[in-house]
């Protein structure tokens, strides 16, 4: 039985690839196809208590049973155009530089009291290091999902009336916008309570992920443990004591 692998950020680097294709016997679950990835490259062992694992674009558990042809996805902490279907109505991820004036004009209604925007935009440094640029990838079809799911909730959640969520990937400068969080509401406090625990949550647990460039290199930026309720990937899936990586 066939397993396609997908790495992201950090992981490619670590692994040199981007994707692989996995043989494990019938009945297999998730925890065996990380077994066979740990074995076939053992610098995964001392990753995988930090990274999360997705099952056909969903966060999985990893004692679930796999299949033939299925798509199993190692996510490392997230950094914080895709077509869009009836489902997605308020996220988006594009290529292209977000017009944050012209999604905040679609948004806004006669009965808003209150019209909130929140731009994540690139810095020119990190601790002190002069930043050139950044990268942003995506596992494209699931953060998709995950940010029009984070979407419903917030409308579940605060008393809003819409948002709208936009990310960009690939190259980004200094002083471009990253991340748009749009929120319209009759009263401001919703929309500020809103707006914070969608761009909080959207960094901890949607899948993308950002590379700096410096002058002196480049590296994935560090990102946020992911919460409590979505499942890691073990530490030791054939049982053997959890090894970190040789320091170089």
């Amino acid at each position: 039985m066939r397993v396609h692998v997908l790495f992201f950020g950090m992981l490619k680097d670590v692994t040199g690839t981007s994707s692989d294709v996995i043989e494990v016997p019938e009945c297999a679950s998730i925890r065996d196809v990380l077994a066979e990835c740990e074995a076939k490259i053992p610098r995964l062992s001392g990753i995988l208590p930090s990274i999360a694992v997705a099952l056909n674009q969903q966060y999985a558990d990893i004692d679930l049973k796999v299949k033939d042809a299925d798509e199993v996805a190692l996510l490392p902490p997230v950094s914080g155009g895709s077509a869009q279907s009836d489902e997605v109505r308020h996220a988006a991820i594009v290529r292209v530089p977000i017009d944050a004036e012209s999604t905040l004009s679609r948004l806004k209604r006669g009965e808003d009291g209150a019209a909130l925007v929140f731009e994540g935009v690139v810095r020119n440094q990190t601790r002190g290091r002069r930043t050139l640029y950044l990268d942003y990838e995506a596992y494209e079809a699931m953060a998709l999902r995950e940010m029009e799911s984070l979407a419903r909730e917030a409308l579940a959640k605060f008393q809003i009336r819409d948002l709208a969520l936009v990310h960009r990937l690939g190259r980004l400068e200094i002083g471009e916008t990253s991340v748009l969080v749009a929120v319209a509401s009759a009263h401001r406090a919703a929309a500020f309570d809103a707006c914070r625990w969608l761009i909080d949550t959207l960094k901890r647990t949607v899948p993308i992920w950002k590379k700096e460039y410096f002058e002196d290199g480049a590296v994935w930026a560090d990102g946020e443990p992911f919460p409590d309720a979505i499942p890691r990937a073990n530490s030791s899936p054939r049982g053997s004591p959890a090894r970190h990586p040789a320091s170089k």
